[in-house]
C-alpha cells in the first residue's frame, strides 16, 4: 500500500515558494540530506538550513554565496533541463539515491509549478520515487493499479497522463476514463485506504487535512 505521507531522508528544495505546512518542514527538520535547486539555497540560509549540496547553473545564486558554498556547489549547465531534474539526476547518478521527497517547487510562476509536477512522472519511468510535497498536500506519481493510504474526508484529485481507463473503490465519485485534466478532482476518500485500477500513468493528490 502506497502511504503519501512517507518521507524520504533525501530532500531536494526548489525554487519556489517556501514552505509553511508542517509536513515539507517536517521532511526538512529530519532530512540526512537537503539538496537545493541553485537560488533555492539562498532561502534555505534565510531561514536557518545550510544544504548539503546545491545544484544548478548558478544563474540564481548570490556570488557570495556561491563562494561560501565551495564544493558543496555542483554546476550542471544543461539548458534542456531545468534544476529540479538537474538535482535529481545528480543524487541518482552519484549518490545512489532514487528516493526523494521534493519541496518548494509550486508557487511564484504557475508555469513552473505545472512543468515540475509533471516531471514527477519521467522520474518514475527513470526508476525515482519522488513525493512532491506543498503547503496544502502531496502529489505522487502512479502507474496502473495501486492501493493507497488515506482517511475519511481526504480530499484526493487524479491527473490522467497516459490510462485509457480508470476505475475505483473507496472514493465518493467512481474514476471514470478522464480525458482532461480537470474530470479527475475534487474527489474525496471513503475510509483508511482506496484503490485506483488503471492502464497507464496518472498523478494522485491527496490533502493534508480532511474537508
Amino acid at each position: 500500500m502506497i502511504d503519501p505521507f512517507e518521507l524520504s531522508k533525501t530532500v531536494i528544495v526548489g525554487n519556489g515558494d517556501f514552505p509553511t505546512a508542517t509536513l515539507p518542514l517536517s521532511a526538512i527538520d529530519n532530512a540526512k540530506m537537503i539538496v537545493a535547486c541553485d537560488g533555492a539555497a539562498d532561502t534555505l540560509i534565510n531561514h536557518g538550513v545550510t544544504p548539503d549540496l546545491v545544484i544548478g547553473d548558478g544563474d540564481s545564486l548570490s556570488p557570495l554565496l556561491r563562494i561560501q558554498l565551495g564544493n558543496r556547489f555542483i554546476l550542471a549547465e544543461n539548458q534542456e533541463i531545468n534544476d529540479l531534474t538537474k538535482s535529481i539526476r545528480y543524487c541518482a547518478d552519484n549518490l545512489n539515491v532514487n528516493y526523494f521527497s521534493i519541496v518548494g517547487a509550486t508557487g511564484k510562476r504557475e508555469d513552473h509549478t505545472i512543468g515540475n509536477i509533471s516531471l514527477l512522472i519521467d522520474y518514475m519511468h527513470s526508476g525515482i520515487n519522488a513525493a512532491m510535497l506543498t503547503d496544502y498536500g502531496c502529489f505522487i506519481p502512479c502507474t496502473e493499479t495501486s492501493e493507497f493510504r488515506s482517511f475519511p474526508n481526504q480530499q484526493i484529485s487524479v491527473f490522467n497522463f497516459s490510462s485509457s481507463d480508470f476505475s475505483s473503490d473507496g472514493l465518493v465519485y467512481p474514476l471514470h476514463r478522464l480525458t482532461s485534466w480537470w474530470q479527475g478532482t475534487l474527489n474525496e476518500a471513503l475510509s483508511d485506504s482506496f484503490e485506483i485500477h488503471a492502464d497507464g500513468d496518472y498523478i494522485v493528490f491527496f490533502s493534508y487535512l480532511p474537508k
